[in-house]
């Protein structure tokens, strides 16, 4: 597996993080009630491969139901640029919509997850934040 870094951040700037990840990721687009309504695709990867690089003060955190996820947001633009996934809590799941490399016109090849049915479909996605 041939790894690549790639760096983002919240739309005003003041959370920048760097990820690695394989140099052609797929990305997942989950249909549950939150995925949804913020519309972000997601790159899981282990915590190893993430770093926070500016921001750390300017995140707030929102759970909720089983209070596992941490969903991270930028407390200036309101911006979801990663989170701690109930899925994945060994993990990071970053938004590629907020990598400096994404283009909406050209997306990263996209694999569907049915969210609704969560408890059915979580053991599928372990893999991803495996070191």
């Amino acid at each position: 597996m041939s790894l690549a870094t790639y760096q983002g951040g919240c739309h005003c700037g003041q959370v920048r993080f760097e990820v690695q990840a394989e140099n052609n990721f797929t990305a997942v687009d989950c249909n549950c009630s939150m995925c949804s309504k913020k519309g972000i695709l997601h790159l899981i990867v282990p915590k190893s491969q993430f770093q926070l690089l500016q921001g750390k003060d300017n995140i707030t955190t929102y759970t909720f139901n089983s209070k596992i996820a941490q969903h991270y947001f930028c407390k200036t633009c309101g911006m979801h640029p990663y989170y701690i996934p109930r899925s994945n809590p060994d993990g990071v799941d970053v938004n590629v919509k907020c990598l400096d490399i994404f283009d909406a016109d050209h997306p990263p090849p996209i694999e569907k997850f049915d969210g609704k049915n969560w408890e059915a479909n979580a053991s599928s996605l372990s893999h991803l934040s495996v070191e």
